[in-house]
């Protein structure tokens, strides 16, 4: 089932709750500029087998309410917090992919962790983001042909074949974001750096990424794994930037195993 939370003044956030009476919960951070439907071959597979599935589109993106502020790593996680709060959610594992890595990163710091009992980073996008070079590429695109930008994201984000019709899936999902928040969270990963974060996170971390990755280097990965305590990290072979999709069994059974 779907629902609102609000997390701001004047401010919802959409949540996708499949299977609220699951033994173990597990929350989805999608990436930019993206929304919760990217994990549509998790929540397929992972609710029949008993879990509680929940992909929460942060503002800005999806299903979700775009204000044309708040864009920023702290104000992304309180978000997050918001809703763990307002829905109760505790003993669950938190999954971020991409960008959603890196506010996970940031709620399991800012927030102590609170609730959470098990991390997942896929391909996250810490502890640094976006160069500098890539930033104002993907920024200038953004403020002028946006479609251009989907396109070009598209074509550096899988490493295996997809259909045309899956890449206009795609493609439409990176547009149902806002002009404005598609180009602050641009910035914020530009900008914003997760070093100091890295030494709160305590729980057990999954680590999975792609070794063909073009958006964040496998390197990026092997750099979370020495400086996450606690922390495993399993390359994926066959995938680019979507793990999630590209090798989805193994991804599937992967997390699964790791949450028992």
């Amino acid at each position: 089932m779907g629902y609102y939370v609000t997390v701001d003044s004047g401010v919802k956030l959409y949540v996708e709750d499949i299977y609220p009476e699951g033994s173990k919960t597990i929350v989805f951070l999608h990436g930019w500029p993206l929304s919760h439907k990217q994990f549509e071959y998790q929540f397929d597979v992972l609710a029949a087998m008993g879990y509680r599935c929940i992909g929460i589109d942060w503002r800005g993106f999806g299903k979700s309410d775009k204000p044309i502020s708040g864009y920023n790593f702290d104000r992304l996680a309180d978000d997050i917090r918001t809703v763990v709060d307002v829905i109760q959610l505790d003993n669950f594992t938190l999954v971020g992919h991409s960008t959603g890595g890196a506010i996970a990163i940031r709620y399991m710091s800012r927030h102590n962790g609170y609730g959470v009992s098990n991390l997942v980073l896929v391909d996250a996008a810490a502890p640094i983001g976006f160069t500098t070079e890539t930033a104002t590429r993907f920024l200038t695109q953004a403020l002028n042909d946006r479609p251009k930008m989907m396109r070009e994201v598209k074509d550096s984000f899988f490493f295996q074949y997809i259909t045309s019709s899956f890449a206009e899936w795609f493609f439409q999902l990176g547009l149902q974001a806002a002009g404005w928040s598609t180009a602050a969270i641009i910035v914020t990963l530009r900008d914003e750096k997760l070093y100091a974060d890295l030494q709160k996170i305590l729980v057990p971390t999954l680590i999975v990424h792609g070794v063909h990755d073009k958006v964040i280097p496998f390197a990026q990965a092997q750099e979370l794994n020495q400086k996450i305590s606690n922390s495993q990290l399993v390359p994926f072979h066959y995938s680019g930037h979507g793990a999630f999709w590209e090798e989805r069994d193994k991804f599937n059974s992967v997390l699964s195993q790791f949450i028992g």
